[in-house]
């Protein structure tokens, strides 16, 4: 549907009146060559297993966004960046929090002010269509992030844009509005390897392919096992909910990480430097009071108690 009472420069005019930091616009009818090799990368990846136990990735509808939502002309996708200037403790007795987990879940964040944007947009004609996403609808974030001109993905799989790095949460508005898109980002990962060679366990195989078997983020936020991988255990150096350690190495988030102006996404206490012991000990009760309005409640108690207990002796 074309509207010519709305442009593109009202809608990201007003996405960052409501407060994002960046903003871009894809056309789902652009680039199709770019779609059909990134459907055929996500298909490689799938069948040399990398998504491990995460089913939900072989959803067909990640691989064609039409799927799903068979009006969908236009993707309007937003960042937030949510960046603080704490550092993890390198204390052997301290756990390790991924920065994404140290405020209030994302997923509310984000929400509240894609809601807001969405409405804005419905409101403007009975026409016109829009649905939100935040990790809620089997969309390929970081692909139409690029396609929108947000950032680029970056050989550690993340999304790194050249106003905040890659400390940014990502979401997208898909609507039946024919609006002008953004120039695709370019790659400036360039012969860097940093992310690469500082991999513990090797889990970025290669330049922009990372395998979720290898990956510490995954094992103590996904994997619902009893045990973790010995081979994955006796490498956590301290992480129990993510790991950062392939941003933290970026030359880009060095260099170009801000502070947010999103006081939702400053640490709660707990999150900082949490005690190995109390964690490995932590139960439902205590676990509920810590982790409230968290998105580390993805993390259930049993996990925590695992990544903890993985790296500490429990007479």
């Amino acid at each position: 549907m074309n509207h010519s009472i709305i442009t593109s420069e009202d809608v990201k005019q007003h996405a960052l009146d409501i407060g994002f930091h960046k903003v871009g616009i894809a056309r789902v009818d652009f680039n199709i060559d770019t779609q059909q090799e990134n459907k055929q990368r996500l298909q490689s990846w799938l069948d040399k297993g990398y998504q491990a136990d995460m089913a939900w990735m072989n959803n067909p509808k990640r691989q064609d966004i039409l799927t799903g939502f068979p009006e969908v002309k236009s993707i309007v996708s937003v960042a937030l960046n949510y960046y603080t200037p704490h550092e993890h403790s390198e204390s052997p007795d301290i756990g390790k929090i991924s920065r994404y987990g140290w405020g209030r879940d994302y997923h509310k964040v984000m929400t509240k002010k894609l809601k807001i944007l969405s409405h804005w947009l419905i409101s403007q004609n009975e026409q016109i269509q829009a649905r939100y996403c935040v990790d809620t609808a089997p969309v390929q974030d970081k692909f139409w992030a690029q396609q929108a001109g947000i950032g680029w993905v970056a050989k550690n799989g993340n999304v790194i844009t050249t106003d905040y790095g890659s400390w940014v949460f990502l979401g997208e508005i898909l609507t039946n509005l024919e609006l002008l898109p953004d120039r695709v980002h370019t790659n400036h990962c360039g012969t860097c390897t940093r992310c690469i060679d500082a991999c513990p366990t090797q889990a970025i195989t290669e330049p922009f392919v990372v395998n979720a078997n290898l990956c510490i983020a995954y094992h103590t936020i996904e994997n619902r096992q009893p045990e973790l991988p010995p081979e994955i255990a006796s490498k956590l150096n301290g992480w129990v909910a993510g790991c950062d350690i392939c941003q933290d190495v970026c030359p880009w988030n060095q260099r170009f990480a801000k502070v947010t102006d999103i006081t939702d996404f400053f640490p709660y206490p707990d999150n900082l430097n949490p005690k190995l012991m109390e964690l490995a000990q932590i139960d439902e009760v205590e676990w509920n009071k810590r982790f409230q309005g968290s998105a580390l409640r993805r993390i259930k108690p049993t996990m925590w108690r695992r990544n903890a207990q993985a790296q500490i002796n429990i007479s």
